[in-house]
């Protein structure tokens, strides 16, 4: 994903922000959490997002949902609240867990460079894969340039939008620039870090990273919707359709079903609100990571200042944000987005509540509709993880 197919679309990667003011009005002390949610959820799709659906999981057994808008503009249908999705860039978290579960095992560390393991590979243009190391690509400060596969219009995508492309290739795209800066001298969001670190991970297992993924994280956790497509455009029933808008006043595309550039044949997973609120309880309560490597993961830093108007207060960790809650305290999480889908997963520090929202057909003309829609996810967000009033966590 690129900055700019991230704004069009609003999907700035790492997206749900801290800024909570917004003109839905605040929880109350009698509000039940069912209704809460419901509230917040009504709340996007009034700002022109074709459908959400929410859901709130808590470690006592709870698990509220809710939906708004429509699944489909052509029949109408109500949107599904166990449906499929494409999950993007909250896929980076299940990479940065499996190679930090590698690390707790003693087969690789932070500080390896990446040419150790993929020799060769980052170089050209003043790219050298000696000076950056693994931790500084789970956490955005490697300072390649990102030269990711993009639709520019609505013709582009109906002709390219079968396209997949293999991580060599896709890497071999940023080697193509010069980096952007020095590695470790400042934070930047992209996905070649990313698609390098799959590249490690099947370097040292011997299995592609999304084999490991399923090993490590979805078969012991038994997240029974969670996915590679591959090279499916399709996704299984339930799901909602997602549309977007290439251009100020032009028609609406479906872009529901696409394998390339939009959401990659090597990168994001497909995923259900139901899995992923267990996955990141899952993490954050420790049942994934050895203390001290979920210690390092979420050991942070600032996001960097293109980020900060919509991520006040938020800092980055390995492929894990954190950002402040009004009740007191962090929550930890991931987002992503493409193509009029995105994405926020996030749970509570003690992993005992976690909340994920997945939008579909986000058409955010300007950057004020973006910031509209994502203070609208903040409130979600934070109403979910902080409870009633009374009983905040």
């Amino acid at each position: 994903m690129t900055i700019r197919s991230l704004t069009r679309s609003l999907a700035l990667a790492a997206l749900v922000t801290a800024t909570l003011s917004t003109t839905v009005p605040g929880a109350t002390a009698a509000e039940r959490p069912a209704a809460r949610l419901q509230r917040d959820a009504d709340a996007i799709t009034a700002l022109g997002v074709t459908g959400a659906q929410a859901r709130l999981t808590t470690s006592d057994g709870g698990d509220v949902t809710a939906t708004s808008g429509v699944a489909d503009l052509a029949d109408r249908r109500p949107v599904p609240p166990d449906g499929h999705f494409r999950i993007a860039s909250v896929t980076k978290t299940f990479v940065a867990t499996v190679v930090l579960q590698l690390v707790g095992e003693g087969r690789l560390a932070l500080d390896d460079s990446v040419e150790r393991w993929l020799p060769g590979v980052v170089s050209g243009n003043g790219n050298d894969g000696g000076a950056i190391t693994l931790r500084q690509l789970l956490q955005h400060t490697g300072g390649l340039h990102d030269d990711y596969p993009d639709y520019t219009s609505a013709e582009d995508f109906q002709r390219r939008r079968n396209d997949a492309y293999t991580p060599e290739q896709t890497v071999a795209r940023a080697m193509g620039h010069r980096p952007d800066s020095e590695p470790g001298e400042r934070w930047q969001y992209g996905n070649t870090g990313y698609v390098l670190l799959g590249m490690v991970i099947e370097r040292v297992t011997g299995q592609p990273w999304h084999a490991e993924v399923g090993d490590r994280i979805v078969r012991p956790l038994g997240l029974g919707h969670t996915f590679r497509p591959g090279t499916s455009p399709e996704l299984p029933l339930p799901h909602a359709r997602t549309y977007q808008r290439f251009g100020p006043g032009e028609p609406l595309v479906d872009v529901t079903e696409q394998v390339g550039p939009g959401t990659n044949g090597e990168a994001g997973l497909v995923s259900t609100t139901a899995d992923l609120d267990r996955f990141f309880a899952a993490l954050l309560g420790g049942r994934l990571l050895p203390p001290a490597q979920l210690a390092e993961m979420q050991r942070t830093v600032r996001v960097g200042r293109e980020f900060r108007r919509l991520m006040p207060r938020a800092r980055d960790g390995l492929g894990l944000f954190s950002r402040p809650l009004s009740c007191g305290g962090r929550y930890w999480g991931h987002e992503g987005g493409d193509a009029g889908w995105v994405t926020a997963s996030a749970a509570t520090a003690d992993g005992r509540r976690s909340v994920t929202v997945s939008l579909s057909g986000v058409l955010a003309a300007s950057e004020e509709d973006v910031l509209h829609v994502e203070q609208a996810v903040s409130r979600l967000v934070d109403d979910a993880l902080c409870g009633s009033p009374a009983g905040r966590s």
